[in-house]
């Protein structure tokens, strides 16, 4: 499920693009147990500030929510990377989300374990031109977690909403706040092969750590160190939620 997208934030932030988590999966899968993971921008109106979004939930068929979903944001003078826990009672967010749904259940998966990166691709890219390098144009889409288990990466966490408009990579990238964030990360998002004309984001991965450190993925800093292992499971169909009607292709790294 992909909801709302990039053009509700730049180049300046559409506020009123609130939507309920809970909502849209039941709404999805109906009234049967869900597993919720993915990424996307955080709970703003929880936090009194923008911020990422690192979501992982489950919600029972009698509608209870269980919530180990976190936000990330940039806080203080001194910018550091904040990570909280979101309460189970808070499951809105706000602008954009990347969401894998399925009911939970124990079952085969796919397996990814590789050390040492050798090429220019990051982890996610890798899996995704593989995907499409063997099934050409048929669509392939997955969603699942990843570990970082040895390592930095590269990550970013957004600051509070831009007062002036951004309207290209440059200009976000000077707004976004970059980390180099240390090994344990675990990641959790969806990737596609194709747009299929829903304006999809082609991949999109969250990570957080047990020691306060959160964001949006990007790529490792140790290629000769860096450990990953990732499970993920294929999608079996695309919901779009809220598409932009007037988009853009910036902001989607």
């Amino acid at each position: 499920m992909e909801v709302g997208g990039p053009p509700y934030l730049l180049p300046l932030v559409d506020r009123t693009k609130l939507y309920d988590i809970k909502t849209l999966s039941q709404r999805a899968l109906g009234n049967k147990e869900i597993f919720a993971i993915g990424a996307g921008a955080g709970p703003f109106p929880l936090r009194g500030t923008n911020c990422e979004g690192i979501y992982n939930l489950k919600i029972s068929a009698d509608g209870k929510v269980t919530n180990k979903s976190y936000s990330a944001k940039v806080h203080g003078p001194e910018e550091n990377c904040v990570l909280e826990q979101i309460p189970d009672t808070e499951t809105k967010f706000g602008l954009l989300l990347n969401l894998f749904l399925s009911e939970g259940k124990s079952g085969k998966v796919l397996k990814v374990h590789c050390k040492k990166r050798t090429g220019p691709l990051n982890f996610i890219e890798s899996i995704r031109y593989a995907l499409l390098d063997f099934y050409k144009e048929k669509c392939v889409g997955l969603g699942g977690m990843f570990m970082i288990k040895s390592g930095k990466a590269h990550q970013h966490v957004m600051r509070d909403f831009s007062k002036t408009p951004i309207y290209s990579e440059e200009e976000l990238n000077q707004w976004l706040k970059f980390y180099e964030m240390p090994a344990q990360l675990n990641g959790v998002g969806t990737l596609i092969t194709h747009e299929n004309d829903l304006d999809l984001r082609l991949q999109h991965f969250h990570s957080f750590s047990s020691s306060n450190w959160g964001g949006h993925y990007h790529y490792d800093t140790t290629p000769d160190t860096v450990e990953y292992e990732g499970y993920f499971n294929v999608g079996e169909k695309v919901i779009r939620v809220d598409k932009p009607v007037n988009t853009h292709k910036f902001g989607r790294d």
